[in-house]
């Protein structure tokens, strides 16, 4: 039997996605080892994630783990990944893609209103809800970050539909939870997709090929493309959703502002990630 050390965050998110991957593998008579690491972005709780710099945050403590053959392959929050990798790993496989939206979180029985006081980590979030809202930093994971909901610190925060439904918050009976929709409300790049990552020269890359969603991963590298296009550092907000209808993909993108917005139908073959940013680059 084949045997996969996997690394991860030790969030219970990033545990609960490292989980999904390793019931697929385990499905090709694969066993799993999970190894938990540390991160910077998950140390650094008392700085916003603008500040200590978003690209490799979360990512970079468990790529070298990689590049040392510490572990045989990462899993990761795909949003997470920076737009560039080292040259000696790559990505052979993502998962079906889970819900791509973003949601706002209430305490039971609020709804919506002008001035609430919204929590949220991200440029690209505070980018598409500061017109209506007043926007307030927030750090912690999903559990902190509910607490502090609750605890009336905030009147709402927002975070990604797929962790929410991954974790099972939507069963909390003291929370009212409103999705977004990501036609209109971009999401990050990746967003609900997770990804594996794996050195380039390994044995495992036939073995993650099975596993790997083929609809999820055009998306995967077409947001990708688009990012590493844009080129715009970890402090301006974009978004881009990339969506397969049929023998086309939809490719839905922003920068900056929610007008300042952009869709693009093209073949599946094409590469509307990077043509969606320089048509928005050349728009801003």
């Amino acid at each position: 039997m084949t045997e996969i050390r996997i690394g991860t965050r030790k969030s219970k998110l990033a545990l609960k996605q490292t989980e999904i991957i390793a019931g697929l593998l385990e499905g090709l008579d694969v066993k799993c080892h999970i190894a938990e690491i540390s991160t910077t972005g998950d140390k650094r709780q008392d700085v916003s994630l603008s500040r200590i710099g978003v690209r490799g945050a979360f990512t970079d403590e468990i790529e070298n783990a990689l590049i040392r053959g510490d572990i045989d392959i990462a899993v990761h929050s795909g949003k997470d990944l920076p737009p560039i990798l080292s040259e000696k790993l790559c990505i052979c496989a993502v998962a079906e893609r889970g819900d791509p939206a973003d949601a706002l979180v209430l305490r039971k029985g609020d709804v919506p209103k002008e001035n609430m006081v919204i929590g949220t980590g991200s440029e690209r979030r505070r980018a598409q809800l500061s017109r209506k809202y007043i926007i307030k930093d927030i750090r912690g994971n999903v559990d902190t970050r509910i607490r502090k909901l609750k605890s009336g610190e905030y009147d709402g925060i927002v975070l990604a539909a797929a962790g929410i439904e991954r974790l099972g918050v939507g069963m909390d009976s003291e929370l009212e939870i409103i999705h977004f929709d990501p036609e209109g409300f971009i999401p990050a790049p990746c967003q609900g997709i997770i990804a594996v990552e794996s050195r380039k020269d390994s044995e495992v890359n036939e073995i993650l090929k099975k596993i790997n969603h083929k609809d999820t991963y055009l998306c995967f590298t077409n947001e990708r493309a688009f990012m590493k296009e844009m080129d715009t550092g970890c402090r301006a907000p974009i978004g881009a959703y990339a969506a397969v209808e049929n023998e086309s993909i939809v490719f839905r993108c922003f920068y900056k502002n929610k007008e300042n917005s952009l869709c693009i139908r093209a073949d599946k073959g094409e590469a509307v990630g990077k043509m969606a940013a320089i048509r928005i680059k050349e728009r801003s």
